[in-house]
């Protein structure tokens, strides 16, 4: 007789499932790790207006976001989370250019009102196209205001 040994493998149920890829909906595609955006699939409508949330940015500064947030907080869950997302962008923006214009006396500031710029008009671009495919986006810098 020959005695079993070892321990009897676990139970598949009990095995909890894999995390997604990174780039499927609902995950960050890019700035904080482990932001991921738990509410319910979002709609083409919720997907539509939160990209106008983060096009809304570069084209209006923190208005764009503000207005759209404040008007679909409430409906949509993925909506809420991504203006708020670009609302605190623009606001982290709005100070780069603060920063930007109190330092354009000493000619620092002439170098980082076109990076802020830059890096507004670009990142916008990025959420705008995540937020469109239904993905929670994260910017890469960004002080949350608003939680």
């Amino acid at each position: 007789m020959s005695e079993p040994t070892g321990n009897p493998p676990p139970d598949p149920s009990s095995v909890p499932p894999p995390p997604p890829p990174p780039g499927e909906p609902g995950q960050s595609s890019f700035g904080t790790p482990g932001a991921i955006y738990s509410g319910p699939a979002p709609t083409q409508d919720d997907r539509t207006m939160a990209m106008l949330a983060h096009l809304g940015g570069i084209l209006f500064g923190f208005l764009g976001p503000l207005i759209i947030w404040l008007i679909k907080k409430d409906q949509s869950p993925f909506v809420d989370d991504q203006g708020k997302e670009a609302l605190n962008f623009q606001i982290t923006l709005l100070i780069g250019y603060a920063i930007g214009g109190a330092t354009t006396f000493v000619c620092i500031g002439f170098v980082i009102l076109p990076v802020v710029w830059i890096a507004g008009l670009i990142f916008g671009i990025m959420g705008a196209m995540a937020a469109n495919k239904g993905e929670a986006y994260r910017y890469p810098f960004n002080i949350r205001f608003i939680k």
